[in-house]
Formats: C-alpha cells, sequence, structure tokens
C-alpha cells in the first residue's frame, strides 16, 4: 500500500546518515580496477586511457565518515544541477523538474542511513542506470558542498554543468560549430570556490552511482578519474578534483565513494594576459582548439593530448564562464528564460530560452511565496503524489533574483557572499505546510499537498 502524500512529504524533510566512504584501501580498490581495465582496453586494441594517477582520500575532517542530508536536499542539490542539462524536450525551461520523480525513491530517519525505499527498488528494476545516475549527482554534489566549505569555510560554493560552461569555448558534438575534439571524456560538473574581489578556484568533478556493489564503485570512480583529467587549469596535472561514486543497493544502506586529487592549479587569477573582466558583461563565445598541452622535455615540446586546457590568459575569461553559467541556471531554476538566455551563448542552448516550449515542459516565472520569513519568486508544478494533488515550487530570494534578472551578477555574488550564514537550515515551514529547502546561492525547493 502506498503511503499518503502527507506522509510522504514528512519523510522528504527528515534528516538520515550518508555513509562516505574515503580511505586508502579505497584508493587501492581503484588503481586496480583502472588497471584492470586499462589490460581490456589494450586486448581490444584501443588506447589506455590517460587518468589521474594521484588519487587519494578525502581527509576524515571534512566528511567524519557520514554526513547528514534530508532527502529534500538531494533533490534540491539535483534539481540545481540538470536545470541547465538539456536532457528533455522542455527546451530548458522546466528540466530541473525531473528531480521530484525521486520524492518516494528515498528514506531515512534521525538514527538511521539513507537508503532507497520500496519504490526505489522497484524503479530500480526497469531504470536502473536513470535513477543510480542522477541521484548519483544528488549525493555528490551535496557532499561537494560539504567538503569545500569545510576547506575554504568563508567562500561560496558554485556548481555549474561542465558541458555548458566548455562549450564557451569549445565545440564538443558534431552539432557544435567550430573545431571539435571528438573526445568523450570530460567532468560533468565544476565547483566555483568563490569570494567577491578575489581569485575563485575550479574543481572538476565526476560522479557516478550504481544499484550494484562497492567492486561496481570501483570502475566507477577508475573511469571518473579519466573524466576529471579531461579538463587542466593553469600548469600540467595541477588541477585539483573530486570524483564520487554512490552505491545505492537494493537491500541496504547507500554510500556515497569519494577521492579526490590535489595540486597548485584551478585558480582563476586576473593577470596582464588576462585582465580582470566585470562578471557583469556579456561573454564573446570563443572556439579554442581543442588539446592539453604538456611541459617541455629535452627542449622538444610534446603534441597536445586530448582534453581542454583553460591556460592563464584564458583564467579571467573561464571566471565569467562560470559565474554567468551559474546565474543561468539560476534564473532557469526559477523558470525565467528570458532572464537566462543573455548568459549563455548560443553554442550553450541560448536558444532553448527562448521561443515556445512544448506543451507541459515549460514553466514561467510567475509565482511568489515567502518561506521561513524570506521572499522568493519563481515557479510551481501540479501534479499528483499517490493521487493527492500537490505543488511544488521552485525559485530564488526575491532581491537576488531583481539582480539577476537585470544582469547585476557581480552586486549578486556580493550580497550572497554577506548571507552565507544567514540562510535558514530548517527543513520544514509550518506556514506553508511542507518540507522546504534553501540553499547558500539563494535558490529554494518546497512542496505541499493543495487543499480545496
Amino acid at each position: 500500500m502506498k503511503k499518503p502524500a502527507a506522509d510522504v512529504l514528512r519523510d522528504l524533510s527528515q534528516q538520515s546518515n550518508v555513509a562516505v566512504h574515503s580511505s586508502s584501501a579505497l584508493v587501492g580498490s581503484v588503481d586496480a580496477a583502472a588497471a584492470d581495465d586499462d589490460k581490456e582496453r589494450k586486448k581490444k586494441e584501443l588506447d589506455v586511457l590517460r587518468r589521474k594517477l594521484d588519487l587519494q582520500p578525502l581527509l576524515t575532517r571534512e566528511t567524519g565518515g557520514s554526513v547528514r542530508l534530508t532527502p529534500w536536499d538531494v533533490l534540491h542539490t539535483l534539481g540545481r544541477a540538470i536545470a541547465l542539462s538539456r536532457r528533455g524536450a522542455g527546451r530548458g525551461l522546466a528540466e530541473h523538474w525531473g528531480a521530484l520523480k525521486y520524492t518516494q525513491a528515498l528514506t531515512g530517519g534521525p538514527d538511521s542511513f539513507m537508503k532507497l525505499t520500496a519504490e526505489g527498488r522497484d524503479t530500480a528494476d526497469y531504470y536502473k542506470a536513470l535513477q543510480s545516475g542522477e541521484l548519483g549527482i544528488g549525493f555528490a554534489l551535496a557532499l561537494t558542498h560539504r567538503v569545500l566549505l569545510r576547506r575554504y569555510p568563508d567562500h561560496v560554493v558554485s556548481i555549474v554543468p561542465a558541458d555548458t560552461a566548455l562549450r564557451a569555448g569549445w565545440a564538443l558534438t558534431s552539432r557544435d560549430k567550430g573545431p571539435r575534439l571528438g573526445y568523450r571524456y570530460r567532468p560533468q560538473f565544476f565547483a566555483e570556490v568563490w569570494k567577491p574581489g578575489e581569485p575563485s578556484r575550479a574543481f572538476p568533478i565526476a560522479c557516478r552511482g550504481n544499484h550494484s556493489n562497492a567492486a561496481t564503485s570501483h570502475g566507477q570512480l577508475a573511469s571518473a578519474s579519466a573524466h576529471v583529467e579531461a579538463v587542466h587549469i593553469g600548469a600540467w596535472d595541477e588541477t585539483p578534483c573530486l570524483v564520487f561514486s554512490t552505491e545505492l543497493p537494493l537491500d541496504g544502506p547507500l554510500t556515497v565513494h569519494a577521492l579526490h586529487t590535489e595540486g597548485q592549479g584551478g585558480w582563476l587569477s586576473s593577470s596582464e594576459r588576462s585582465p580582470s573582466g566585470s562578471l557583469d558583461s556579456p561573454l564573446k563565445e570563443e572556439n579554442h582548439f581543442p588539446g592539453i598541452q604538456p611541459p617541455a622535455e629535452g627542449g622538444k615540446t610534446p603534441s597536445p593530448e586530448p582534453g581542454f586546457h583553460v591556460t592563464p590568459e584564458r583564467y579571467d575569461w573561464f571566471r565569467r564562464v562560470l559565474a554567468r553559467t551559474a546565474a543561468a541556471g539560476l534564473t532557469a531554476f526559477a523558470g525565467d528564460g528570458e532572464a537566462t538566455a543573455p548568459y549563455l551563448s548560443a553554442r550553450q542552448g541560448q536558444r532553448r530560452f527562448t521561443g515556445i516550449a512544448h506543451a507541459a515542459t515549460g514553466s514561467v516565472q510567475d509565482a511568489q511565496h515567502t518561506f521561513l520569513g524570506i521572499s522568493f519568486v519563481g515557479t510551481d508544478h501540479v501534479f499528483r503524489l499517490n493521487r493527492t494533488r500537490v505543488e511544488a515550487f521552485s525559485g530564488v530570494d526575491s532581491t537576488l533574483f531583481d539582480h539577476l534578472a537585470h544582469g547585476r551578477v557581480e552586486q549578486y555574488r556580493t550580497e550572497v557572499y554577506a548571507r552565507r550564514s544567514a540562510w535558514p537550515r530548517a527543513s520544514w515551514d509550518r506556514k506553508w505546510g511542507g518540507p522546504v529547502s534553501v540553499q547558500p546561492d539563494g535558490s529554494v525547493l518546497a512542496m505541499r499537498m493543495l487543499t480545496g
């Protein structure tokens, strides 16, 4: 028997422990999985992949072996991540609502570890790759926020889809105009750690998920090490990164397996070759030739390796790419295509946020609600949850959205930074009557039953 909608909403707001596995033993298992994969590739006469070879466990103080999250936090993180994903027919205006299909997939409690519900297990029988992959994104990026804020406590962390960001300077597929690499390995996201007036730092992120076991996660992390290696920011092999594989077994608690690499790169600072420009300035789409340049050896310059290289003269440009793409993700999450389009280039998908969307797949920024004492503007979506009509709302703090809608990215970042520790942490709004998640970027995701 399916749960009443009221019980589902309560479950979404309940904090649970999420196990995090990051150890030297995990590093050894991932190295072994990578070696096995290399052997198979050689047998098939395929090139051996270039991978991050110095994966390390996260520090104990960064995770403590587990983190506490609500399922609603995870779905909010997933919804924000896929708002620019170009996965469906919604022309980008309602991509984030795809996160709501997992409202009954996770369960737990204050004294237990999070796991799949009966519905989550049933869904896995038919849509294994989709469910594990998307939930893997939610858990990985939620953990990314925790880890990076531990390392940079006086900063803000923004998550940007890597394909959208890279398309500002490179052609990724045959549909993109410009010189194309033809290399399918690249990270899924960038995490930008920033503070107004200072250089920001970008971390490539690769994340996967599975409904199998730890051995499958080892293989996924080995694959992820090739994906994050495809982007270098600064000197050769100095870009720090994070890789994740979320194990969602059908008969026990889920576990996020996580590793990282250190390095001196990833910094996006201005220089004489890359003078600092305002984040409010529109981007000019570039056409960089793909390839990562290894350092010279013995007076000889090696041929470029497959991938994408953000060299010093591109630092300020890429900093603006990340900031403006993050802004586009927020305005899309609030349902405003008109505000989103100016932040994107044609190759990044600007056309998806103009014109008419297909029936039942669009969203419009025309709703306003107050949650936990803060006014938000955004878009709403009504659907049935176990035969009960429910309303979901996604949006952005009213003042911050006004800055973004008028192109004031610098002002948005200044105010978000000033308010970074002031956002409410409650997961339920009694006046609204349902679960609420507010994130430090000023976005909100909320849901409630519709009465009458």
